[in-house]
């Protein structure tokens, strides 16, 4: 084992280790993983631009907030920054596009979309059912209380039954 193997496997056990970043088109090596406001700060973002992670292929760039969600980077990644606002997240609730500015939905906040009126009553059973969600679940049910990480695309199906 040389010196550098040892050094690279020392960083994973002890911290973060350093990957290289290219944001705006300039290299820069940052911590992984970080925190996505971290990313901001190291490329100088100004208030008010939206930062985006290239994807590959037929999708949309996935974009990056400005928050302390920690973010887990790729060696020679790519990002770029626009000063246009985020125009939100395009899902489907019930077979209707609802654009979104969040990226973290509740049940309750599902529900609203699906209905505009919710159903109530004390046999009402509420269930949300998704699947393209971002995250560690990318699809299941989603129970009153719990929320789901969304990105574009990510599909939901709401109903409402009477358990009488």
């Amino acid at each position: 084992m040389n010196q550098e193997t040892k050094h690279e496997e020392g960083d994973h056990k002890h911290g973060p280790h350093q990957v290289r970043i290219h944001i705006d088109r300039q290299h820069y090596h940052s911590p992984n993983p970080t925190k996505c406001a971290e990313l901001y700060a190291l490329a100088k973002i100004p208030v008010g631009n939206q930062l985006y992670r290239e994807t590959h292929g037929d999708r949309e760039d996935d974009p990056v907030f400005n928050d302390t969600e920690e973010i887990h980077l790729k060696e020679d990644e790519h990002f770029y920054s626009t000063n246009e606002p985020f125009k939100g997240f395009a899902i489907i609730v019930n077979a209707r596009k609802k654009v979104v500015q969040k990226r973290i939905l509740s049940f309750a906040e599902i529900v609203a979309l699906a209905f505009e009126t919710p159903p109530t009553g004390p046999n009402i059973m509420i269930t949300v059912t998704f699947r393209k969600a971002a995250g560690k679940r990318h699809e299941g049910t989603l129970a009153a209380g719990e929320a789901i990480t969304i990105k574009n695309g990510t599909i939901f199906d709401v109903t409402a039954t009477d358990k009488s």
